[in-house]
């Protein structure tokens, strides 16, 4: 991050600190409830959303090797994942061209060549068709070429590979584009040089946006969290700042008030902050000092979500081992994720309930609006 722009963020917490007020905008918002449970609208946002902009869906360490591969689920459609014999990062559906069934099984490993598992047609890890069973009788005039895995835009960024549902142009996927003035801070970031030091994941019974939510504001930190985030942070206090569609988030730690006594030249923002990225639509990058904790939300239905928790640490060879503090706040990470989960699955009964038309997002609570704007943007009028 520029140090100018540090400084900055660090002076307008420690100003609002100091004056005892938190981060406000101009009003109040009071948003339909209709939009957290409503399958229709679900689906509009799977469509228009989740298949239509970039989505992280690995790490670059989890394709370390060419050859290695993924399979995963993303808006509902099955992707394989290949790093080719070339080092390039392609992306696919997972689905036979011969009769559709599922290439390749579910998980992960390392090979040059995917058989289909009902008739054994074949390709490369590039995704080229390299094997017909009784191809001359069956199929005299078939063309190879014409019969390549069917390939989803893929990028490869930051650390992170990428991929998109829409568009026919598997390698014009501009990643710096689609992040604005946010990829500069995002190279920064350093995840190119980290691997996934721990890794878990749920599915939980309410909507993709409340997860989301839950980190976009500090309002709740002290009731929610009492027992294990809430003493690291101030109370109600974070500053937020949008890029187009993603946000970034600033959240003081409890200890801010020593800045005061300390030269600028000592400010340090991971150092008294934690920083989080929202980048649109369902990724969130939470900053530590030397240590990203890197949530992942896929939605399955109006009322469930899968989400996964990686903490992203340096690579082994390059400090010294701390497995012990990154285990330690991976721990603390999920705990405070499921604090959530269970709150979260309650407000999902209570949309579904009907008790309420509407919600309410305070004037400190701006960032919850903002986020819902960009959903909204991108679904049909």
């Amino acid at each position: 991050m520029n140090r100018n722009l540090e400084l900055k963020l660090l002076d307008e917490l420690v100003e609002l600190k100091e004056g005892k007020q938190p981060y406000l905008d101009e009003a109040w918002v009071k948003p339909t409830t209709g939009k957290y449970f409503d399958e229709d609208h679900f689906e509009a946002e799977r469509k228009h959303v989740f298949r239509r902009q970039p989505v992280i869906a690995l790490h670059a360490s989890e394709l370390g090797e060419a050859g290695a591969y993924r399979t995963l689920e993303m808006a509902g459609r099955p992707l394989l994942i290949v790093r080719g014999e070339d080092g390039a990062v392609r992306a696919f559906y997972n689905v036979c061209r011969h009769r559709g069934a599922q290439l390749v099984g579910g998980g992960q490993g390392c090979s040059k060549r995917f058989s289909c598992p009902y008739h054994a047609w074949t390709w490369n890890n590039q995704g080229d068709l390299v094997g017909v069973p009784h191809e001359k009788t069956g199929f005299p005039d078939l063309r190879r070429e014409e019969f390549g895995l069917t390939q989803v835009a893929c990028a490869e960024y930051a650390g992170f590979i990428w991929v998109c549902q829409h568009g026919s142009a598997p390698r014009g996927l501009n990643i710096a584009e689609h992040l604005g003035p946010i990829a500069t801070e995002l190279k920064l970031l350093g995840a190119e040089g980290m691997r996934i030091f721990a890794s878990d994941s749920w599915e939980f019974n309410a909507n993709w946006k409340l997860i989301i939510e839950g980190g976009l504001e500090a309002y709740h930190f002290r009731v929610a969290h009492r027992d294990t985030i809430a003493p690291l942070f101030l109370d109600n206090l974070s500053s937020y700042q949008c890029f187009g569609n993603h946000i970034r988030s600033v959240l003081p730690r409890s200890h801010l008030g020593e800045l005061s006594g300390k030269s600028r030249q000592d400010w340090d923002i991971r150092a008294y902050t934690n920083l989080l990225y929202t980048l649109f639509p369902s990724t969130q990058f939470l900053v530590q000092e030397d240590h990203i904790a890197w949530i992942q939300v896929e939605p399955l239905a109006a009322g469930k979500t899968r989400l996964r928790l990686s903490t992203l640490a340096p690579a082994a060879d390059q400090v010294p081992a701390r497995e012990n503090y990154w285990r330690s706040n991976h721990n603390l990470t999920v705990r405070t994720l499921g604090e959530d989960f269970a709150i979260g699955e309650g407000i999902q009964k209570g949309f579904c309930s009907g008790a309420n038309s509407h919600l309410n997002y305070g004037r400190f609570e701006g960032a919850l609006a903002r986020f819902n704007e960009a959903v909204s943007n991108h679904l049909p009028a």
